[in-house]
């Protein structure tokens, strides 16, 4: 073998680094993703969906384990295959992954321009995506804390006011409503007392019968959906940097997986 020809064949050769590195970046989504799909599953557990699995369909409102399972799968089947395929030097699993990952990344891309264009008609599925998951509110406790935090947490009640709560069959204002909650709206909901130690969670007992000036005094009156424009518009740089940090990190892992397997493949060429 002549000199040029050992000098061309040593050239060739698969970057540890570059190997490396993929695998640490996918073990680290691989473990993230299994322990996404263990909380899932453990919540369905012990809420008795897995021993009636029919019962994923009877909730009205949006399930919260849902965003965990999913989540959780394609992070797992993406770190798998990221992972074993770069151990293994597998160009089959490195291609699925950096394909699985550009059709996610151009699906992001692809929503992010779409809610831009079509703001108010987002807003309207916001709207009603709110709606039934007030309906739905007794029905699931993942749901019902999840509704719960965001209204704390934005200073709000409902989707557009605390009337929405009519939309619920134990806090709608209908002479037939039998609960005691009637007329009421969840604790959540309340403007909160500092000097109260302890959870006052029967404080929108009867504040819907008040009248507006009032009920500002003891409940939130401005709606969910405002208040998470108002929020977006607040925090716009921090979140355009989480996401534009999510869509580099994507593309990191594209073209690593691409580097290594143009690397396998320079490799197999010289065998």
């Amino acid at each position: 073998m002549s000199r040029k020809q050992q000098q061309h064949y040593k050239g060739a050769e698969v970057s540890c680094c570059v190997k490396y590195v993929l695998f640490g970046f996918n073990i680290v989504f691989w473990l993230l993703g299994a322990a996404f799909l263990g909380i899932g599953l453990w919540a369905w557990a012990e809420k008795g969906v897995l021993s009636n699995l029919s019962s994923i369909t009877d909730l009205g409102g949006f399930d919260p384990v849902w965003l965990f399972i999913v989540v959780g799968g394609v992070m797992f089947i993406l770190g798998f295959a990221g992972c074993i395929g770069a151990l293994r030097e597998n160009t089959v699993l490195l291609k699925f992954f950096s394909v699985f990952l550009g059709l996610i990344f151009f699906l992001e891309l692809t929503a992010g321009i779409l809610a831009f264009v079509f703001k108010d008609w987002i807003k309207d599925q916001l709207n009603l995506f709110i709606n039934n998951n007030v309906k739905a509110y007794r029905d699931d406790i993942d749901l019902q804390n999840l509704i719960d935090f965001a209204q704390e947490y934005w200073s709000c009640c409902g989707a557009h006011g605390p009337n929405d709560w009519n939309l619920n069959i134990y806090f709608n204002c209908t002479e037939q409503n039998p609960s005691r909650e009637r007329c009421g709206v969840p604790f959540s909901c309340c403007v909160k007392d500092p000097a109260e130690d302890v959870l006052n969670t029967q404080c929108g007992y009867d504040v819907r019968l008040e009248g507006e000036l009032d009920q500002q005094r003891y409940i939130y009156t401005k709606g969910c959906v405002g208040q998470f424009e108002k929020w977006l518009q607040d925090n716009l740089i921090v979140v355009a940097g989480i996401f534009v940090g999510i869509a580099l990190l994507q593309i990191f892992g594209i073209c690593l997986a691409q580097n290594l397997v143009s690397d396998i493949k320079a490799v197999k060429a010289n065998w």
